[in-house]
């Protein structure tokens, strides 16, 4: 794993994180790796701690990088650009203090998910920001001005979108090379499942990427009939709606 720097809270001065260097050995991680188990033991700890300045050392060393990254992934995946502070990294630092007061309200006992919790309040916190921000905005600049803005905002969500797709199949590819042999008994259909799994990789590359266009090139590159591909595409459809629903809810994939 590559040396990924991580931001620690700002105390004086500069509202910009200063970098910590963490090691780790093993996988690199996607950028969305960020809410681990380890920060949902950190924030039960938290919740359950007496004690102020063990509460803020476990906030500052293990929950705070992941509510910072939770932060910047909320404003930039739903365009909350619309802001009256002065950039965008001391907006990040206000939704990481939200995040700060609501802790105490969040109830793991009851089976809540740390990172669902904070997504949808997050989420939330900046719509009525950004709205009403969008709305003073609104009223100060030509029609034509917030026009061309609002076509900007479209395609910056669009590549957002694209780059979070990319993210998730890397896992899921990664997933299928390491489970081909669990996943598939016989050999045949194992040609198939690593013939899809070329081409997830290849994705860049495929003028058309639609079902009639992937069982030809499937077909081609392993001479099998369209049965077998049915069989074995059925069962990686269902896999990638599995992965990706653990994927939305956590921000990766366990390999």
């Amino acid at each position: 794993m590559s040396n990924e720097k991580k931001p620690e809270p700002a105390t004086t001065g500069s509202l910009t994180p200063q970098p910590v260097v963490k090691k780790k050995r093993g996988r690199k991680p996607s950028k969305k790796q960020y809410f681990t188990a380890d920060v949902d033991a950190a924030i039960k700890e938290y919740l359950t701690s007496p004690n102020q300045d063990e509460r803020d050392d476990i906030f500052k060393t293990r929950i705070y990088y992941a509510f910072y990254k939770l932060a910047e992934n909320l404003i930039h995946t739903f365009k909350f650009y619309y802001t009256e502070v002065d950039s965008l990294e001391d907006l990040k630092h206000e939704v990481v203090c939200f995040f700060l007061e609501k802790l105490d309200y969040f109830k793991p006992e009851k089976g809540s998910k740390a990172f669902s919790y904070f997504s949808i309040v997050g989420k939330n916190y900046l719509i009525l920001y950004n709205n009403n921000n969008y709305k003073k905005k609104k009223a100060k600049v030509p029609v034509l001005a917030a026009d061309e803005d609002t076509g900007v905002l479209r395609q910056l969500g669009r590549d957002e979108r694209k780059q979070d797709i990319k993210d998730f199949i890397d896992y899921y590819t990664e997933y299928v090379d390491k489970h081909m042999f669990t996943l598939f008994k016989k050999d045949h259909d194992r040609k198939v499942c690593d013939a899809v799994n070329i081409l997830f990789k290849r994705r860049e590359n495929l003028e058309i990427f639609n079902k009639k266009a992937l069982y030809i090139y499937i077909r081609e590159m392993t001479g099998e009939e369209t049965p077998v591909i049915t069989k074995v595409t059925k069962v990686l459809k269902k896999l990638y709606r599995k992965l990706y629903t653990e994927y939305a809810e956590t921000g990766y994939v366990r390999v």
